[in-house]
């Protein structure tokens, strides 16, 4: 790592990565009037300080403050500064994923408009970034939120979101990460995906990093967060579930529990078969030919998803070149031939 002297006197770390790449800061924003003009000065002399090469680009997600209004007077004042304005509100996901998309940096550097993230902190991440990983993560270890409504439900979520993805870090709903730019490229982002970057990462074989970062008291506004996204987080969880285990083979999933549901039926029709015809019971009215008739049906539509998941598995992949797998380096010259 090189360092800069300053006027000051002081002297500044700066990664190689830093002070070759282009850094892309992205900031979802949604009526955040009072924070936009005190975050991107602070975020403008962080990175100046440091001598890197940046564009800021706030995401306003349908905002009805004014804070679109704000942003473009900005945008037309300063050159680092570009302002995309959805036509309404499409949550902090589409937001995101708006800002990725007019990214031209190689590193991407995403955190919240609420002044809440600390700019400061955006040099040590990519100190990290730079040590080979592909997305560094924050980690707010003294959050300034509600301990009831904000801090209990996080924690809860964080333990279960690591556990049913594999990918242990500590805060998933930390907005302050550091992204090479070809891993974003490589994920689609709707729901609220958002808090599963980390393990979308982790299914396209990112390298992950958490580091320590700042977390302040909300100054200006009130949170945007709720209990009620909850329900949607747990519902994003069960898909990054099924495509980190199944997603180049959902058969494996589908024609297991089909194949399993189909030989029960069969093991419950023979049993039954075997009564009407050695013992001469009467079976119509058994609750047991029902459940076998159910098992057998249910086993073929399971199959019969399987094959479908398969078949769009293929066109997912096929439709866009998107290849099952991910290179990290190749090493050597290639043969001629």
């Amino acid at each position: 790592m090189s360092t800069s002297l300053f006027p000051d006197g002081s002297r500044q770390a700066i990664t190689p990565l830093a002070a070759q790449l282009k850094l892309s800061i992205v900031v979802p924003v949604y009526n955040e009037v009072e924070s936009i003009p005190r975050l991107i000065e602070a975020i403008a002399s962080t990175l100046q300080l440091h001598h890197l090469n940046y564009e800021i680009i706030c995401v306003d997600d349908g905002s009805t403050d004014g804070s679109g209004d704000l942003l473009r007077q900005i945008a037309r004042d300063r050159t680092d500064l570009k302002a995309v304005l959805l036509r309404r509100n499409y949550g902090q996901t589409a937001a995101m994923a708006a800002g990725f998309n007019h990214a031209q940096g190689q590193v991407m550097i995403t955190l919240d408009g609420d002044l809440q993230n600390d700019p400061a902190d955006i040099p040590r991440l990519l100190e990290k970034l730079d040590e080979g990983y592909d997305l560094v993560s924050g980690w707010r270890m003294q959050r300034q939120d509600a301990a009831l409504t904000r801090l209990l439900p996080s924690k809860i979520a964080n333990w279960l979101i690591a556990k049913v993805t594999g990918v242990n870090i500590h805060d998933y709903g930390c907005s302050l990460k550091a992204y090479r730019s070809e891993l974003v490229m490589d994920m689609n982002l709707y729901g609220e995906l958002h808090r599963f970057l980390p393990a979308l990462a982790f299914i396209e074989g990112a390298r992950i990093a958490e580091i320590p970062v700042r977390h302040h008291a909300r100054k200006f506004g009130k949170s945007k967060y709720g209990l009620g996204r909850t329900f949607r987080v747990v519902m994003d969880l069960f898909t990054i579930f099924f495509m980190k285990k199944f997603l180049t083979r959902p058969m494996h999933v589908f024609g297991l529990f089909g194949l399993l549901a189909m030989l029960l039926g069969v093991v419950v029709g023979v049993y039954l078969t075997f009564l009407k015809l050695t013992m001469g019971e009467d079976i119509g009215n058994r609750p047991l030919l029902i459940l076998a008739v159910v098992l057998f049906l249910t086993g073929i539509q399971l199959l019969s998803f399987g094959l479908l998941a398969e078949l769009s598995m293929r066109t997912y992949h096929e439709s866009q070149n998107r290849p099952i797998y991910r290179v990290r380096e190749v090493i050597g010259s290639e043969s001629d031939s």
